[in-house]
């Protein structure tokens, strides 16, 4: 999941920025979404910018989350290996995240296909891409995975 839209209050490092009220919202519809339609996230990993914290936050979804700074401004490789890091006693992890990490991240394991090509077109703030990962986390780096969604509350 990409962060939610975030405000630019003035002198605020890009790091603190925090989410604008359409990114809440957006969020909000996001958790919904997510406890809708896929199955209980058991583990949360989040960058540790302001505006993830609180996107996270605005989900509602609660599960143990890990804060890692290497998300903040990483690309695809950035972000599976810190997936990899992931407990296997977690069978359904969210990360969230910011662009290009987290679309470059989907579209690098499974890069072909509709949504594949949607994905690299635009993945807008709040967007959120669903992966099928068969598997230890560990091995994320060398294999991969089944895009099944890619959804944009709105």
């Amino acid at each position: 999941m990409r962060h939610g839209k975030s405000a630019y209050p003035p002198g605020i490092a890009d790091h603190d920025r925090p989410l604008a009220p359409r990114g809440e919202r957006e969020a909000g519809l996001a958790g919904d979404w997510i406890r809708r339609t896929q199955p209980p996230v058991d583990a949360v990993l989040c960058s540790t910018a302001t505006r993830t914290r609180l996107t996270l936050d605005a989900t509602g979804i609660e599960a143990p989350a890990r804060y890692e700074e290497s998300l903040y401004g990483t690309n695809a490789a950035g972000v599976l290996h810190e997936i990899a890091r992931t407990d296997d006693g977690v069978h359904t992890l969210l990360v969230i995240g910011h662009e290009p990490g987290i679309p470059d991240a989907a579209v690098a394991l499974d890069p072909s296909g509709a949504t594949a090509d949607r994905i690299a077109k635009r993945f807008p703030t709040s967007a959120i891409a669903t992966l099928s990962v068969t598997g230890s986390w560990s091995r994320i780096l060398s294999t991969r995975a089944a895009l099944t969604n890619f959804h944009v509350p709105r």
